[in-house]
């Protein structure tokens, strides 16, 4: 979820009412190095607990970084290696990482020793369908120190195609006692129940399917309802303010296409040329207005239909 739960997308996302949010990816060793990516990336603003998702390669670039982050405000350090992008993979972050469990165990001591606050790790269920070790590293993680697991049912070849294998992760919850969190293809309230009957697992994270959904979490966590097309209009106004007062709005316009995109779901009937030109265009003025727009005059039943599917 890297580029999508900046600060604002928490924000929203946890104002809805998720049980909790985490930063995106920050890089341990860019971060040392005073990166204004990285910083960015590790800001909050009232969300409790802040939780702050460190990515690496090294042992003593996760450690100094989680002291870093620590400092300035980390309630929860979580440790990614799940990730399954090339760009991170092939700089033997994210899930590389699980390649060498022995490896990958040296960075979560040095992480677990550096802060007194507590550390927990995400991963996948493996490199590949030959190398399925999450239950390996999750036994030897949690005698490191890890206080809780999250998992993707898939592996990292797998990338986000097919269907996440829940009853996966169950071979995981066999092995440990920290609470266990299952991910993967959770859309609905169904999902959610299904998944942890399956895996066994004490919580349910969602990534993609909140995409354009900020008020998707609280949704399944029975804290929030699905808003109509009034609502999402205005929520999306909000969005979009809030990532250009983020990011300025050079910036800004370019990291909320994405979110532009996603938002444009709900509106079906824009004409594709409509579609193109809200996407490419530089006045902003132009685009809060016309997407809200839109999606208001959708209609309650058309935006219904679109969180079904």
């Amino acid at each position: 979820m890297s580029g999508v739960t900046d600060l604002p997308f928490r924000m929203l996302a946890w104002r809805f009412g998720a049980g909790f949010v985490v930063t995106e990816m920050v890089a341990s060793r860019e971060l040392v190095g005073n990166a204004a990516e990285s910083w960015a990336r590790l800001r909050n603003s009232g969300i409790d607990p802040h939780i702050v998702q460190l990515a690496g390669r090294e042992a003593h670039w996760m450690a100094e970084a989680a002291r870093i982050v620590e400092a300035n405000g980390a309630d929860v350090i979580d440790i990614n290696m799940g990730c399954p992008a090339k760009k991170v993979t092939g700089g033997y972050s994210g899930s590389a990482l699980m390649r060498d469990p022995d490896h990958a165990l040296s960075l979560i001591e040095a992480t677990v020793k550096a802060v007194a606050v507590p550390v927990t790790l995400k991963m996948r269920l493996g490199w590949d369908e030959n190398s399925i070790n999450a239950p390996l590293i999750a036994r030897r993680a949690e005698q490191a120190g890890v206080q809780a697991i999250t998992i993707h049912g898939r592996t990292r070849m797998q990338f986000y195609n097919g269907k996440a294998d829940w009853d996966a992760i169950r071979a995981v919850r066999e092995v440990v006692s920290v609470p266990l969190i299952a991910n993967g293809d959770v859309d609905t309230l169904a999902d959610a129940d299904e998944i942890l009957r399956r895996s066994g697992a004490d919580a349910v994270m969602v990534g993609r399917s909140s995409q354009g959904r900020p008020w998707h979490p609280g949704v399944l966590a029975g804290a929030a309802t699905h808003p109509d097309a009034a609502e999402i209009a205005a929520i999306f106004e909000e969005h979009y303010t809030m990532m250009l007062e983020f990011y300025g709005v050079e910036v800004g316009l370019r990291a909320a296409r994405k979110h532009v995109g996603w938002y444009l779901r709900f509106a079906p009937d824009l004409a594709p040329a409509e579609k193109a030109a809200i996407l490419t265009s530089r006045d902003t003025k132009l685009v809060s207005e016309c997407v809200a727009s839109a999606i208001a005059c959708s209609g309650r039943d058309t935006v219904r239909e679109e969180i079904a599917a």
